[in-house]
């Protein structure tokens, strides 16, 4: 949190002052703005982690801030405005924004979505490179012989390990068995394809069942495969 930088742009002062105040207690640097043409130089010269953003400025309106804004940079905004119209929020999200959240709202509740929007921007900011493989909010680092999800460590042994590494190195691809047996275990386990069965329920069990997510697949008749959907 030190250090990290947050830009508002919104033209009620009493709603700014507000939030400067709880962001400053919270240990962010904040500096605000009450006029969207101003706001959008601010947002492009000033280097920010975050930009809360409202819709109904003077001078330039908040979607056209986004907009431009869009074109050149992708630093997370949170659109804070006082129209809750499903179509408002869509066009808000499909422009850009990284989250909407409308007015009157709690304040505790928009500091939860900064620090969310704040920790997916830099997972995001991780440079993708041969010795990290992402699946979705997975990430499995191969330097470190370590696995994340949604930015928490999986507490995997290492058969777990090299097994998740495999259908990752394979992802969206049918592999048997055999052939997972194989490349992770060797030959010393030959034939015996049940232990494949018993690993993936250990791997189900710690990332598909306690993240809510479908990543490990079974293929009828064939095998596994992790899917990047």
């Amino acid at each position: 949190m030190a250090g990290e930088r947050i830009l508002i742009i919104e033209d009620e002062i009493k709603i700014a002052r507000f939030i400067e105040l709880e962001l400053k207690y919270e240990g962010y640097e904040v500096e605000k703005v009450y006029d969207g043409r101003l706001g959008l130089e601010s947002a492009l010269k000033g280097n920010f982690n975050l930009i809360i953003l409202d819709i109904m400025l003077p001078s330039l309106n908040g979607m056209e801030v986004l907009r431009r804004l869009r074109q050149t940079c992708q630093t997370p905004v949170i659109i804070l405005t006082a129209k809750d119209e499903v179509t408002d929020k869509v066009n808000g999200l499909d422009g850009g924004a990284d989250d909407y959240m409308t007015k009157p709202f709690a304040i505790e509740e928009l500091l939860a979505r900064i620090r969310l929007a704040l920790k997916k921007s830099k997972i995001s900011s991780i440079p993708e490179n041969e010795d990290i493989i992402y699946i979705n909010k997975l990430i499995i680092d191969l330097n470190k012989h370590s696995a994340f999800y949604n930015d928490e460590a999986i507490d995997l042994t290492k058969k777990e390990y090299d097994l998740l590494t495999y259908l990752a190195e394979n992802k969206n691809i049918a592999l048997t068995r055999e052939k997972i047996l194989e490349n992770v275990w060797g030959f010393d386990y030959y034939g015996d394809t049940n232990v494949v069965d018993v690993y993936i329920r250990y791997l189900r069990s710690k990332i598909d069942d306690i993240y809510n997510v479908k990543l490990i697949h079974t293929v009828r008749g064939v095998g596994y495969l992790l899917k990047n959907e």
